[in-house]
């Protein structure tokens, strides 16, 4: 068994570590091609994106508070910085969480 933070970094298989576990940004392949896992069945529900929503929260918003007031630029401005910090770092970590989360599942749950 591959370590979780591995599968999940490179979006392996959890129980293999060779296979790809995405045909696209999100959508999980059938099985593993290497070890037949099926990854299909997998469901994380909200658990990624609720993840982020609290990390992102937690990092991003008072970051972009405190450069509204040190350097107090227009309202646009951080609306813009807010928009692009937020949509963009969500769009690159959600598939590395959505990754983490099956691989956290298979290995305190394997589904063989």
């Amino acid at each position: 068994m591959v370590s979780t933070l591995a599968a999940a970094l490179g979006r392996k298989c959890p129980r293999c570590g060779q296979g790809r576990l995405f045909t696209g940004y999100m959508t999980l392949v059938e099985q593993c091609e290497h070890c037949g896992l099926k990854l299909a069945e997998n469901d994380t529900g909200d658990g990624p994106a609720v993840l982020l929503i609290f990390v992102l929260g937690f990092t991003v918003v008072p970051l972009v508070m405190w450069i509204g007031f040190a350097f107090e630029p227009p309202v646009w401005a951080i609306v813009i910085m807010a928009l692009v910090g937020v949509l963009g770092t969500t769009l690159v970590l959600l598939p590395p969480a959505k990754a983490w989360f099956i691989a956290q599942n298979y290995r305190h749950n394997p589904w063989d």
